[in-house]
């Protein structure tokens, strides 16, 4: 179908497609170890299920609520009887909880694929009319999930590992009033992995919107997100669970180009690497202050040693 918002890619969107099928010999997550933060249920249970699909070795899904955590390994596990399955009910704000999950699952070896997923949506209120405790606790526990997950995931990355991290268009949009928490929360989030990325340049970073999907997060709000890009976009769609293996493809060699981008999983694939070089050598996809002649990947930039 058509973008109903401005686009890279003229095509837009709501369903999967064989481009991005896990199925697929080039898009293979075979021997691969992949943790899901927030993977009990919605996008972050569907991501498992794709890399499992995909022949991922070893899957970790980490969330607050056992019983989900458990329905989704049970659901994987039958599918899929090859993939082990670590689920641990963890708090992504609790320091401790985080490292032991990540030590329990990983053992002496690596995780090649993170999806750090998890995140809350905070008060939905003007900011002249929030409690400013709450709308500062949010932010907190939204940068502190990061936090610890970052520092745990760097313990225990490969070489060459893979960080997903699952934003919002709300970190790039103002799309609704009363997601001022949210919104400042999903924007400290992508600049803590982005500097990640830059902090440890041989790890590849990418920042995702993941559609439009009514998940818990989308129903806490009141389906005021949808709402809100609907009425922004008469002819907009929410997208299936299945447009999540966009995720898988972005861990594949075949997303490179898209290193450090921000990206909607809505967007054709193919349709974006046909302006591969275009996209990696300019600041196109990147959030930055526009107008300004390059962005901080350039090799304008120094590039930090910490030799």
């Amino acid at each position: 179908m058509a973008a109903p918002f401005p686009s890279p890619t003229p095509t837009w969107h709501t369903k999967t497609y064989q481009s991005i099928s896990p199925t697929r010999p080039e898009l293979s997550a075979k021997g691969k170890t992949v943790l899901v933060t927030g993977g009990g249920s919605g996008i972050g249970a569907e991501t498992a299920h794709y890399f499992a699909e995909a022949g991922a070795s070893r899957i970790a899904i980490l969330g607050r609520r056992e019983q989900p955590l458990l329905d989704t390994k049970a659901s994987i596990e039958k599918k899929f009887p090859n993939v082990e399955v670590f689920t641990s009910s963890t708090d992504v704000t609790k320091k401790s909880e985080v490292d032991a999950a990540f030590a329990k699952f990983v053992g002496d070896g690596k995780i090649n694929v993170l999806v750090s997923n998890a995140a809350m949506i905070g008060p939905i209120e003007l900011i002249q009319e929030a409690d400013s405790d709450e709308f500062l606790d949010s932010i907190q526990q939204n940068l502190r999930n990061s936090l610890y997950v970052a520092q745990a995931f760097l313990r225990h990355a490969a070489p060459d590992a893979v960080v997903i991290d699952v934003n919002s268009s709300a970190c790039h949009v103002n799309f609704t009033p009363k997601f001022a928490a949210y919104s400042t929360a999903k924007l400290a989030m992508f600049r803590l992995w982005d500097y990640l990325g830059y902090e440890n340049r041989e790890i590849v970073v990418f920042h995702l919107q993941p559609g439009v999907v009514r998940t818990g997060m989308n129903r806490e709000s009141g389906g005021l997100m949808l709402s809100a890009l609907r009425m922004m976009a008469k002819c907009l769609h929410e997208a299936d669970f299945d447009l999540t293996s966009f995720i898988v493809w972005l861990a594949s060699p075949e997303a490179r180009f898209l290193k450090g981008k921000f990206l909607w999983s809505n967007w054709d694939v193919d349709e974006l690497k046909a302006k591969a070089k275009e996209i990696e050598e300019g600041t196109l996809l990147s959030i930055g202050l526009i107008g300004w002649p390059f962005g901080e990947s350039s090799d304008k930039f120094p590039v930090w040693n910490s030799a």
